[in-house]
């Protein structure tokens, strides 16, 4: 039992003294380029930590929102002779801002209260249309939702227009050509909220490459997020020229880029030892190169994703020196120091 407990012990202490941080090498760090290459954005994501939800299977397919309570409705009427219900039905439309459903039902000239609570548009348009038409044949009517809070899409971050109505027919990429989207927006950092969740959409893709396959139909509660030029970046720190964030609009940048423009690497720089240190801080991933491995190895295999940090160390030499410097002025110091204390006594 005692010895049972000493190697729990022992154990147990190990842990503690484990590492907090996973080191890999350059292959790894090409293995997850590589990923990156095929897979684009929900690679770099998942690198990152950050996952999303799946689309639901209707994502593409149109629907017909229902009509609720407190609802306005817009109500135009048309017929060939009756001109002055046509007038009637437009100047409630004009004066009170549409037909608010109350009670589950609205109320039009001429006619009974009609319930329409439930009913999409096309069967709400059906049953008024047949309620009138027992009075007055050859009528014909058009509605669509003036106000509709449940269905509204908020568009917030780097631009923030009026919510826009989801009407089961509109489409993301229509919502975000209304949206007037400025060409500095990190699409590849925006994303689209449904129920709180972020899902997987690349907003990139869609509006840059025309990829339908993101397109889907916005329903009421959506939130789109737009991310601004400086929400990603990449930084080069360490031994090097002018160490810098770097904004990662694409979502990626290669190694040699990032380091060309920090003006390249000092001459006391270590270039056996340059580090990215990559993922949550807490328990990061840090893969190490070698300056002639970055310079052999393809651009497309040694891609930066945002949250990235490249260390570039300083040569065991340079901090010697420094530390002789430092040193030196500190032994100059002394006689000084002595003098004082003396003066002082």
């Amino acid at each position: 039992m005692q010895k049972l407990l000493v190697i729990l012990l022992f154990l147990l202490h190990s842990s503690a003294q484990a590492n907090p941080y996973t080191l890999l090498g350059a292959c790894e760090f090409v293995l997850d380029s590589q990923r990156i290459q095929e897979e684009g954005k929900f690679a770099i994501e998942e690198l990152q930590g950050h996952y999303y939800a799946e689309l639901p299977e209707d994502a593409f397919t149109p629907y017909y929102p229902v009509i609720c309570e407190d609802d306005v409705l817009n109500i135009t009427l048309y017929h060939p002779s009756r001109r002055d219900l046509m007038a009637a039905v437009q100047l409630i439309n004009a004066r009170t801002g549409g037909f608010r459903v109350v009670n589950g039902k609205i109320t039009l000239p001429e006619l009974n209260a009609v319930d329409v609570r439930g009913l999409t548009l096309p069967q709400a348009r059906q049953e008024i249309k047949a309620r009138f038409n027992e009075q007055i044949k050859d009528i014909e009517i058009y509605l669509s939702f003036k106000a509709k809070e449940s269905n509204k899409i908020i568009i917030t971050g780097l631009v923030s227009p009026p919510p826009i109505a989801a009407d089961g027919q509109l489409r993301l990429y229509e919502v975000l050509t209304k949206a007037f989207i400025p060409p500095t927006a990190n699409l590849f950092a925006s994303y689209v909220l449904r129920d709180n969740l972020p899902l997987k959409l690349d907003l990139s893709r869609l509006l840059k490459m025309g990829d339908m396959n993101q397109n889907i139909v916005m329903k009421g509660g959506d939130k789109i997020f737009i991310a601004s030029p400086t929400d990603h970046v990449a930084m080069v720190l360490g031994d090097v020229h002018a160490p810098k964030r770097i904004p990662l609009l694409s979502g990626s940048i290669s190694l040699k880029e990032a380091l060309a423009l920090a003006r390249g690497i000092r001459f006391t720089g270590n270039k056996n030892h340059i580090q990215v240190i990559r993922g949550n801080i807490s328990c990061p991933r840090i893969y190490t190169f070698t300056w002639d491995f970055v310079v052999h190895e393809p651009n497309k295999n040694l891609l930066l994703i945002p949250g990235d940090v490249v260390f570039v160390s300083r040569k065991a030499i340079t901090e010697w020196a420094l530390f002789m410097r430092e040193l030196e002025g500190t032994i100059r110091l002394i006689p000084a120091v002595e003098l004082i204390n003396q003066i002082s006594k």
